[in-house]
């Protein structure tokens, strides 16, 4: 599914306070050069799990009669996706094809965008894709996979708007 057949139906609350569910955030990849978020496409379709993961960096320095210091220097952005194999769902062909699974280098540096569903509000940037499990799971269950999206430098802000 598109990020803009997702959207079509939303009406974006941008001053929303409230508790949300994990549900109400969008994780939308482009994997075919699209230029607007609109056309990348969404996980959802299988997807269990979908944790944005974040991680400081850090250097660690000694200083005279002050002792060691720790300082915070940059955050690396991640998502677990988790799932069911479905087959014919473009996101996880997409995610799961040979050339994401092999790929190398700039071949699996995809753009994506992160938000909030009800207030529109999230991140977008690059991510580096890598397959860390497919297929998995025992006899008779469904065939599982997970993948590890990282982010590419800092995201920047972003806010979902519909096109007209």
């Amino acid at each position: 599914m598109k990020l803009s057949e997702l959207m079509a139906e939303a009406v974006l609350q941008p001053t929303f306070a409230g508790v949300v569910t994990a549900d109400d955030f969008v994780l939308a990849v482009g994997f075919e050069n699209e230029t607007d978020p609109d056309d990348y496409l969404v996980a959802q379709e299988g997807i269990t799990e979908h944790s944005g993961t974040m991680s400081a960096n850090t250097a660690e320095n000694t200083y005279i009669r002050g002792g060691k210091q720790t300082t915070k220097t940059g955050t690396t952005r991640a998502f677990n996706v988790t799932g069911d194999r479905c087959c014919g769902d473009p996101f996880q062909d997409a995610l799961l094809s040979h050339e994401v699974k092999y790929g190398t280098g700039q071949a699996v540096i995809k753009p994506f965008v992160y938000f909030n569903r009800i207030t529109g509000k999230g991140e977008k940037g690059l991510i580096s894709i890598v397959v860390d499990e497919d297929p998995n799971g025992a006899a008779g269950a469904n065939a599982g996979f997970k993948a590890t999206l990282t982010a590419k430098g800092t995201p920047a802000e972003y806010t979902y708007t519909k096109t007209a």
